[in-house]
C-alpha cells in the first residue's frame, strides 16, 4: 500500500518510535523516495529451523524504503507498524 501512495521521486518524512525500556525513542528521516524493497532480514535467528533435518525455515522478509536525504546521503530504513510516512511539499537543500 505505502509503495502507491509514496512512488519514487515523492518527498516524505519518515517517522519511527522503538519502544525503550525507560521511554521510547523517536527518529525521523526527511528525503525523496528512491525505492521501496522487500528483502529478506540477516538475521540467522529470525529464519529459525522447524526441523533440522528439513533445512532452513521459512524467511522472514521486511518492507524496506530507500531515501535520498537533502545532502544526497542514501538511507535505507526498514517500514513497520511503528513508522508513519507522509508527504512534504519540498525537501530543503
Amino acid at each position: 500500500m505505502s509503495e502507491c501512495l509514496f512512488p519514487p521521486g515523492t518527498s516524505v518524512c519518515v517517522k519511527q518510535t522503538v519502544d525503550k525500556r525507560d521511554r521510547p525513542f523517536e527518529a525521523e528521516v526527511v528525503g525523496v523516495v528512491e525505492a521501496w524493497e522487500e528483502l529478506p532480514t540477516g538475521s540467522w535467528y529470525a529464519h529459525g529451523r522447524k526441523d533440522p533435518s528439513e533445512g532452513a525455515g521459512p524467511r522472514l522478509w521486511l518492507k524496506r524504503l530507500k531515501l535520498r536525504k537533502p545532502d544526497g546521503e542514501l538511507t535505507l530504513l526498514v517500514i513497520d507498524d511503528s513508522s508513519t510516512i507522509t508527504k512534504v511539499e519540498t525537501v530543503n537543500d
